[in-house]
């Protein structure tokens, strides 16, 4: 699978891990057929969706954890005792907790002020990205381990699909246009009106619409053979 290379200026950033370990949490929609990816829905089918969220889900987390260990947790929503969470919180040995109330934004902001009140970084991550890698996971670790106040993994679409912060600012998760291409770019301006120091990794290709599943046509067999057995 395709994904983009990291540059040879951060790679001291995947081979030279301090003290800081980053929590990472993986907002995750649990796979249920006409709740997820409803916008595949068209292409997919419901149940066809639902199997492409699961696949997401499981590739996310195991990406995650190879580059983390064990400072990785699931937010789900809306159910956290599906079973596809139980089975990889004992598989992984990760914890798991619901999101919770509110928008997209209200609820990371939660999260993320949880685990910096804790004396952690954090890096929130979504699953609709198959590009991720554990060299670029490793990269937001490094670069938040080295001082940077903050750290966006840019989407192709305009959006992003990692964001990790060493502080909490309320601003970039309040007057968002969350789900449109404006997401990035407001993210931006409000991390640069909280005075950060952000780092900016190479962008990478998420799965929202129809029209993104032809770059990732092995996820696609991989649905088809679920849905045929």
């Amino acid at each position: 699978m395709p994904s983009a290379p990291v540059p040879r200026a951060w790679r001291g950033y995947i081979n030279s891990m301090d003290g800081l370990s980053p929590h990472g949490v993986i907002f995750a929609r649990a796979p249920v057929a006409g709740e997820c990816k409803t916008r595949l829905v068209p292409a997919l089918g419901s149940d066809g969706a639902a199997r492409l969220q699961e696949r997401l889900i499981r590739r996310t987390v195991a990406t995650a954890v190879a580059a983390m260990g064990p400072c990785v947790e699931l937010c789900i929503t809306p159910d956290a005792g599906h079973p596809l969470f139980v089975q990889l919180s004992r598989r992984h040995g990760i914890a798991s907790q619901p999101q919770g109330e509110g928008d997209l934004g209200a609820r990371m902001a939660r999260a993320a002020r949880r685990v910096l009140a804790d004396g952690q970084a954090v890096i929130l991550l979504g699953t609709d990205c198959p590009e991720y890698t554990p060299d670029y996971l490793c990269v937001a670790r490094r670069a938040l381990a080295s001082g940077a106040d903050a750290i966006i993994g840019p989407a192709q679409d305009g959006g992003y699909v990692l964001l990790g912060l060493r502080r909490f600012d309320d601003a970039l998760f309040t007057g968002i246009d969350w789900g449109s291409e404006r997401v990035l770019a407001q993210t931006r301006s409000a991390l640069a009106r909280a005075g950060m120091e952000v780092v900016e990794l190479p962008p990478l290709h998420d799965i929202d619409r129809p029209e993104d599943l032809a770059r990732f046509p092995e996820l696609l067999h991989e649905v088809a053979h679920a849905m045929a057995g």
